[in-house]
């Protein structure tokens, strides 16, 4: 593609623009539209957690109903994201993430309509199956536009998405369920589906005129800086004959690192799931009983997760070093969570060590997710990467079973916490040792 540009490159045309101010360009262009995307896809994701406090009441569910149902989203989840990111590499991300979003949207509104457990089990179901590659969405179209170098810092931006959604959810969501309960009869948790659900069917319509399938397509371009992005790209990926060969995905089974890379995935986050689902859980053992003092004391350590893990990726970034930093988050990310079983009298003490757990788990987020592009390229990238999210995310199925198994036998979480900090540590171990610095930037 760099070279249909040449002839834009032949003497008379302009300098090349400075990195920074390239990269910077790009990134006000594409980077907040995708935020702001990706904050609706998990706070959709995410607020069936709080909708639990009345749907269950007023729909009869049972526990273990409502834990199926939040489960099974992943198995839909986990069954489409290898289909949904061979699509993108194949008709292009403007048309792939138009279709996630307009579908996930309707999916999430159509939750309003559930009154009996299959419909419930059903829509969570195709809620997954619609959003199923959007996030190996992104982090394959981000390889489009930046180089290795630079992603960890650009990936930490929609981590910080993660704990934006969940600031969001514990405000907005509570208020709407407690303020527009019996709104034209309709109870609160059906008006949160419906509010939250939409914007993600604004965005699809958005994404149609507002996004390209990369910079040789981007009109804000100058030929000058395709040609700069382009070949800065390039420079990071292997070469690959074809890319989009029907032997991409089989390329991808065969690969023995993308076991390792999804178990390495699938460990961290069984931690960062634990955080967002259970987060409120562990501020009421610290000694807080109200439900809104709980809820405004998660904005905390979610806050300064955020912040950190920006800090923390930009540093990898600069350094140009990814294996040290994901095992020091790891494994200080396992000593955090292990400190909790303290259960010290301070109840600031416990918040900051909690702070200090959502920080370090989840700066390793972004970091990772720079290492397995470093290992592959063209089709076996699309393929790889949602072929190691998928399998990774089976923690979204497993993780909430293990942990509420524990804590029901036991009556605490201390024993989750301390299989968690193992897993992490693993991960941490398995990055360092098991994934030699063959690639750039790792």
């Amino acid at each position: 593609m760099s070279q249909s540009l040449a002839p834009a490159l032949e003497p008379g045309a302009s300098a090349a623009v400075p990195d920074d101010l390239l990269y910077r360009k790009v990134s006000l262009r594409i980077i907040p539209f995708l935020f702001l995307c990706y904050v609706v896809s998990f706070l959709d994701r995410i607020n069936i957690g709080f909708a639990q406090l009345q749907m269950k009441h007023d729909l009869g569910f049972s526990d273990a109903m409502y834990g199926l149902g939040a489960a099974v989203f992943y198995v839909g989840y986990v069954l489409c994201e290898v289909p949904s990111n061979m699509l993108l590499a194949r008709f292009g991300a403007r048309r792939t993430f138009t279709r996630i979003m307009l579908l996930w949207g309707i999916a999430s509104v159509g939750m309003m309509l559930v009154s009996k457990p299959t419909h419930f089990y059903l829509l969570r179901f195709m809620l997954g199956v619609f959003e199923a590659g959007f996030f190996p969405g992104i982090v394959l179209y981000l390889t489009y536009w930046y180089p290795a170098r630079r992603r960890a810092a650009v990936l930490s931006i929609f981590f910080a998405g993660v704990a934006v959604a969940g600031v969001l959810g514990g405000l907005v969501s509570g208020w709407i369920m407690r303020d527009m309960g019996g709104v034209l009869g309709l109870f609160g948790w059906q008006w949160m589906f419906v509010i939250e659900g939409a914007p993600a069917i604004v965005l699809g319509l958005l994404a149609a005129y507002y996004l390209v399938d990369g910079p040789q397509h981007a009109t804000w371009l100058s030929a000058a800086e395709k040609a700069q992005l382009l070949a800065q790209r390039d420079e990071d990926r292997r070469p690959s004959s074809d890319a989009h060969s029907s032997r991409s995905f089989m390329q991808a089974l065969r690969n023995p690192r993308v076991y390792l890379f999804a178990f390495i995935y699938f460990s961290l986050t069984c931690a960062s799931l634990t955080l967002n689902f259970w987060m409120p859980l562990m501020i009421r053992d610290f000694g807080v009983h109200d439900v809104l003092a709980i809820s405004l004391y998660t904005v905390i350590p979610n806050a300064v997760g955020a912040v950190g893990l920006i800090l923390i990726a930009r540093h990898s970034d600069r350094r140009g070093e990814r294996r040290r930093h994901f095992a020091v988050c790891t494994i200080g990310g396992g000593v955090a969570l292990s400190l909790l079983t303290l259960h010290l009298s301070s109840f600031p003490a416990m918040l900051a060590i909690l702070s200090l757990a959502a920080v370090l788990i989840f700066a390793a987020l972004p970091i990772f997710w720079t290492v397995p592009s470093g290992y592959l390229s063209g089709t076996a990238a699309a393929a790889g990467i949602a072929l190691i999210s998928s399998i990774g995310i089976t923690s979204g199925i497993v993780s909430p079973w293990v942990i509420g198994m524990i804590k029901t036998h036991t009556g605490s979480m201390d024993n989750a916490l301390y299989l968690l900090t193992a897993l992490l540590f693993v991960s941490g171990a398995a990055l360092l040792l098991g994934v030699p610095k063959d690639a750039k930037h790792v």
